[in-house]
């Protein structure tokens, strides 16, 4: 299996008024070619910061890094040459049509004129914007600037697409089309790599995940395999505040339970068998005169492992 990306012991520190902020802290990370791979991780997790520099949009205060065989801060026009980049925020410009717009990129990556109107012709064909080609872009719906967005970042045939937060923003609707969009670059060769802090959307397009938080890796695998971690099933307990510290301590002194965190307001157990389990945790509660308002089991989710890693629920943070 080939590798494109090779990052060894990476590392980014910033310094601001306040002192310095470690955004990567030391990521050890391989990519292999034609994967889709994804960082999961919310805020100000490293995911934004570690793209850039995979990109060649900064430099990396410490460590190495490969892409596709080129050293990227030996031969950063080398790695420039063979990926693609769509950040966050639109890239197109509001005044200009999405043909024109894909025909200067075109021009960039050193096309002769008539090769960039050919391959914006292919481009706009290919992420169905034929129709609005010859439109402003500021007349675009947001789900069409995001496609124009991803066929910029396509223009010169790249080996590997960074893709930041590419659904953010998007109604569910569109949001569905960018998913097939990424699923058609993937299967068509192209390496994908994507930052989300949506758990359905790693779970539906990554072939791999690694879960990032506080500029470290802290889980790494298919999205399957780091749900098979933890194993088992995830009980939910409701019970009330004044309760819930004696509910926790009670519960996680079951052999049955492996683990207890709590995750709004809710009591999460981390058991073998959730069948067994519950009617145990309700003669248990019910014997220490603590009121259960709710309980409920499900077979372990990508939450689920952000939460064991990292002691919160990554629903509860801001994506970016």
């Amino acid at each position: 299996m080939t590798t494109i990306i090779e990052a060894r012991e990476l590392k980014k520190t910033f310094r601001t008024r306040a002192g310095t902020v470690e955004a990567v802290k030391g990521i050890d990370l391989d990519v292999h070619e034609g994967e889709s791979f994804g960082f999961l991780g919310p805020n100000g997790a490293g995911k934004t910061t570690t793209l850039r520099i995979f990109a060649t949009l900064m430099a990396p205060s410490e460590g190495s890094v490969h892409i596709a065989g080129f050293d990227l801060l030996e031969e950063p026009a080398k790695v420039r040459e063979r990926i693609g980049f769509v950040g966050q925020g639109h890239g197109s410009d509001s005044q200009m049509t999405g043909r024109g717009e894909l025909f200067y990129q075109g021009r960039f990556f050193g096309l002769e004129p008539a090769a960039a109107t050919a391959r914006a012709d292919e481009l706009l064909k290919a992420f169905d914007l034929a129709e609005a080609g010859d439109r402003k872009t500021n007349t675009y719906s947001g789900g069409m600037r995001r496609r124009l967005d991803v066929a910029l970042g396509m223009v010169n045939r790249p080996e590997l697409l960074f893709l930041d937060e590419p659904t953010t923003g998007l109604d569910p609707q569109a949001r569905a089309r960018m998913w097939d969009e990424v699923r058609a670059l993937r299967d068509e060769g192209t390496t994908v790599f994507l930052t989300t802090h949506y758990l359905d959307e790693a779970d539906a397009l990554c072939d791999r995940v690694a879960i990032i938080d506080h500029g470290k890796i802290v889980a790494l695998g298919s999205p399957d395999e780091l749900k098979r971690t933890i194993g088992g099933d995830v009980v939910t307990l409701g019970v009330s505040e004044d309760h819930r510290d004696l509910a926790m301590t009670k519960s996680k002194s079951e052999a049955y339970v492996r683990e207890a965190v709590t995750e709004d307001g809710a009591i999460k157990l981390f058991v073998e068998n959730g069948d067994a389990a519950v009617p145990s945790i309700l003669r248990l509660l019910d014997g220490a005169s603590i009121p259960v308002e709710t309980i409920s089991f499900h077979r372990p989710s990508l939450n689920d492992v952000f939460l064991q890693q990292t002691g919160r629920s990554l629903r509860d943070e801001p994506g970016g």
